[in-house]
């Protein structure tokens, strides 16, 4: 289970995932991302119906611990620190990003504060994004002279566009909540003081949802870059054949027959 760096709680059919560093602003050390994959790990379970992430103090996640990077590059030299910077990469892209984008279920950022680098990587690939409004975007990388990971050389130009992509790394300037929204960057921008129910008050309404209905979903918002319109046609009829044995589909058409409020159960 995960450690005090990363907090792992149920509230229902709800995961929340908090990381929990806000002395270094809940950057990423090479623990914490391997608690964070067990913790993306454990929501797989069916009883889990949605997930949360979120961050303690005023940051959501201040990217990787470049302090780090400076003591290996002092210790082992840049080969030394090449390796390591591999082995973090290649953790948090497998166990994190792709693990998140395979999770059968929906994700939220809760933005509750700074998002940087692999930070502002990591809720990018969630499926929602909810932010405070004294929350803030920085791709951080170019500011290090350093490459972009975490998956959001993918996720950022599919959300604003290939130009205005290039733009945000480059720029490496702080995006307010407000101007993150009117990008897509975001979903809702909701005030600081009634941040935290918001937001898990919309995680929540998730975890009430159709939950098959909603990761067959994502899968083929996912699939569908590499497909041509044929093979998104062929697979939206596979779903939507299939979708038919789940008693969500099921309790659906009869709630709306009758005139009622669905019970999902996630099943």
């Amino acid at each position: 289970m995960p450690s005090s760096k990363v907090d792992f709680t149920r509230k229902d059919s709800l995961a929340v995932i908090t990381l929990n560093r806000p002395e270094a602003r809940n950057a990423l050390s090479p623990d914490m991302v391997a608690d964070l994959g067990k913790a993306i790990a454990d929501c797989r379970r069916p009883e889990i119906r949605a997930v949360m992430i979120t961050g303690t103090g005023g940051a959501f996640c201040a990217g990787a611990d470049v302090k780090d990077f400076v003591e290996n590059l002092e210790d082992e030299g840049p080969e030394g620190l090449s390796k390591r910077l591999r082995q973090l990469a290649g953790d948090l892209h497998q166990d994190i990003i792709v693990g998140i984008r395979r999770l059968g279920k929906p994700v939220l950022a809760a933005v509750n504060g700074v998002a940087a680098g692999a930070g502002f990587s990591l809720a990018l690939c969630c499926d929602l994004r909810v932010a405070s409004a004294d929350s803030r975007f920085i791709m951080a990388y170019a500011g290090i002279g350093c490459t972009a990971d975490g998956g959001s050389t993918y996720m950022l130009p599919r959300l604003v566009g290939l130009s205005r992509a290039m733009e945000i790394y480059m720029a490496s300037q702080p995006i307010g909540a407000e101007y993150a929204r009117e990008l897509g960057l975001v979903n809702q921008v909701c005030p600081a003081e009634n941040f935290d129910r918001h937001s898990l008050e919309m995680a929540a309404r998730l975890a009430q949802g159709p939950t098959m209905a909603y990761g067959r979903v994502k899968a083929l918002f996912d699939n569908s870059w590499a497909a041509s319109l044929e093979q998104q046609l062929d697979a939206e009829t596979d779903a939507i054949s299939n979708v038919v044995f789940t008693g969500d589909f099921q309790e659906g058409i009869r709630a709306f027959t009758q005139k009622r409020i669905p019970w999902f159960q996630g099943r």
